[in-house]
């Protein structure tokens, strides 16, 4: 399986759908880590589920949407994971498991913060819940990046700086670092 990760805003859940494309994968082949957790939580998107159940009952599903996938992943071979899934209780030893186990390809879309908050600011702010103390999701883009980018470099087989990439361009960096058996 191919593991998507990064921040929100990162292009995960754009370069997943053209990924599965170029690979000649049939549209279940991609899943959105997000729709599975808001599924799993019987509500319409992750961010409803953070902002009326709390983020740490969402991180809590997360986690364990992530298990049962890894653990029996049907159809799904390239997953966009939710930007703090990494963050989720059990989730990095999850991805670092299937990682060294050969069972994942871990891709991690690295932006800078300014990137980030440019692409965040260009979207409806009003269905992106926050996520810090900072009540503001462009005001806390800086401290989640400092906060998680460590965690997402050790846990990735690639990391992609993928600021400046169009997503066709990310995708052909992609299949151009996956080893044989995973393309």
């Amino acid at each position: 399986m191919l593991i998507l990760l990064g921040l929100r805003c990162s292009g995960k859940s754009t370069i997943g759908p053209l990924l599965a494309a170029r690979l000649s994968f049939p549209p279940a082949a991609f899943a959105d880590l997000d729709d599975l957790t808001a599924a799993r939580l019987a509500v319409p998107s992750a961010a409803h589920a953070i902002n009326t159940l709390g983020l740490p009952a969402f991180r809590t599903a997360e986690a364990a949407a992530l298990a049962d996938l890894l653990a029996s992943p049907g159809p799904v071979r390239i997953l966009a994971l939710g930007g703090g899934t990494p963050t989720a209780p059990g989730a990095a030893d999850l991805l670092r498991t299937a990682r060294d186990r050969h069972a994942a390809f871990l891709i991690y879309l690295r932006n800078q913060p300014a990137t980030l908050a440019a692409r965040l600011a260009a979207t409806n702010l009003a269905s992106r819940p926050a996520l810090t103390s900072a009540g503001n999701p462009l005001a806390e883009v800086a401290h989640l990046f400092t906060e998680r980018d460590g965690l997402y470099q050790s846990l990735a087989n690639l990391t992609l700086e993928a600021d400046h990439l169009a997503p066709a361009a990310a995708v052909d960096q992609i299949l151009s670092a996956l080893p044989k058996p995973l393309q």
